[in-house]
């Protein structure tokens, strides 16, 4: 049944089924139950490359191609994928890994702080505010989606276990980068949300309607915070390969 709304982002359809399936394109691909999904750019390339990892599918895209990474560890097998930015297009990768058998998911990338926190600081967000557009077609609107208790545990578990300090958090997911308003920064800094960035909602709605367990941490990049004075520092640079080999444990303790 459609659920009708003046407004078309609110109009979802939560019975009938998609015209074209997230595997159409690769429809004998078994990926591993494990999933790292990255924002982390070149270090995921470099690091496949470095433990002989195996490009099992790319995906073909008319921007370029998603190469789908499997890495052969001792005792299982863990995807790895660079995801593209962005909403939308993250989740239309998401959903084909998922498809395709990627059950426990593990994403990270970076953040903007909309609160003082310096650059370089890990977060698990527990919760997402949906200011995006994508996580409407997989779930009927909401203003946030809590995040999956399984996998945040077992972040949380793997921070303590390394002696890393973390900084749970609610997280500002938006489509606008450039509509990051100086009244709506500090709007959402007012009702919790202490960053912001741009698929965290839309890969949790996807995972939920599919049935995957998913996951999420974060490392500060650039700051809001002073809203008159907008600071890109390093876009949080120095985290891209201690966040990828990190995600990789916490994804070899989950059980």
């Amino acid at each position: 049944m459609i659920i009708k709304n003046e407004i078309p982002l609110l109009e979802y359809d939560d019975r009938s089924v998609e015209v074209i399936a997230p595997d159409h394109d690769c429809k004998d691909l078994k990926l591993p139950e494990k999933c790292l999904f990255a924002f982390l750019g070149d270090v995921v390339h470099k690091y496949a490359k470095e433990n002989n990892a195996d490009i099992t599918e790319e995906l073909i895209t008319v921007s370029h191609n998603i190469k789908i990474y499997v890495l052969h560890e001792e005792k299982e097998d863990i995807c790895l994928v660079q995801s593209p930015i962005g909403s939308a297009s993250a989740t239309q990768v998401l959903d084909t890994l998922v498809t395709c058998g990627c059950r426990k998911v593990i994403a990270v990338g970076s953040c903007g702080v909309l609160a003082e926190i310096p650059e370089n600081a890990f977060l698990v967000p527990t919760k997402a505010l949906r200011a995006e557009g994508t996580s409407y077609h997989y779930l009927p609107a909401s203003r946030y989606i809590e995040l999956d208790e399984e996998p945040v545990s077992v972040i949380e578990d793997c921070f303590r276990e390394h002696g890393l300090p973390f900084i749970t958090c609610t997280t500002w997911s938006t489509d606008g980068f450039f509509r990051e308003t100086k009244d709506m920064v500090k709007y959402r800094l007012e009702e919790g949300c202490s960053v912001v960035e741009m698929e965290c909602a839309a890969l949790a709605a996807c995972c939920r309607k599919r049935g995957a367990k998913f996951g999420q941490f974060l490392f500060t990049a650039d700051s809001l915070a002073n809203v008159h004075d907008y600071d890109a520092r390093s876009f949080g640079y120095d985290s891209h390969e201690k966040a990828l080999l990190l995600g990789l444990d916490i994804l070899r303790s989950y059980r």
